[in-house]
């Protein structure tokens, strides 16, 4: 059985407009559990305010039903700006139950659904595009970015400097003066795990 989540009071949230769409990818989506993706997600909202959506997909139509969920069902569709993906992968791929499936053809499953958004990609996958492959994807899908990094964990996760990310985020949405900001306060992990943003 889950254990049931603290309840935040809504004057906690700094602004509810602003939401993180979460997806991770797992070997059961049947099997409960709470993941360490989840307490962070829930510091997200107790240190920052930002609000999220958890979901988990074990399969490609997994994945696509739940995006297609918040796309179509979701009337605030608008108000999630980032997409942020928990898998593993290769450069140009993810992973889901031992199969791959390049960029390229998620891209195509989610033709002009994804306008405006940024998909962000924790470190449990390495990103890495060459700018066709990311040329491709932005056009097909109307995403404004996706990022991510260019390096394996290394014994690190991302998550403290996704947090910050979406953190900034909440406070300013030009993409630019965010990334900029990111580096300057966390330079050394940005460095380390070799953030990237495809645009």
């Amino acid at each position: 059985m889950l254990e049931k989540r603290p309840q935040v009071p809504k004057e906690q949230y700094i602004d509810t407009d602003y939401f993180i769409y979460c997806l991770e990818a797992v070997d059961d989506v049947e099997v409960e559990h709470i993941s360490e993706v989840e307490k962070s997600l829930e510091d997200l909202v107790m240190q920052y305010g930002v609000a999220s959506i958890y979901k988990t997909c074990d399969t490609i139509e997994g994945l696509e039903d739940s995006l297609n969920a918040l796309i179509l069902d979701d009337h605030h569709f608008k108000d999630y700006e980032i997409i942020y993906l928990i898998m593993e992968g290769e450069a140009n791929s993810i992973c889901l139950n031992d199969y791959y499936y390049s960029l390229q053809e998620i891209a195509e499953i989610f033709e002009g659904r994804l306008t405006g958004k940024i998909l962000h990609f924790s470190n449990a996958k390495v990103l890495d595009l060459d700018q066709e492959e990311a040329q491709y994807f932005l056009d097909v899908t109307g995403a404004k970015a996706i990022s991510g990094y260019g390096n394996s964990s290394n014994g690190i996760t991302s998550s403290n400097l996704d947090k910050a990310f979406f953190n900034l985020f909440a406070a300013d949405d030009n993409m630019f003066t965010v990334v900029e900001e990111l580096h300057k306060k966390h330079y050394g992990v940005c460095k380390l795990l070799d953030f990237r943003l495809y645009y």
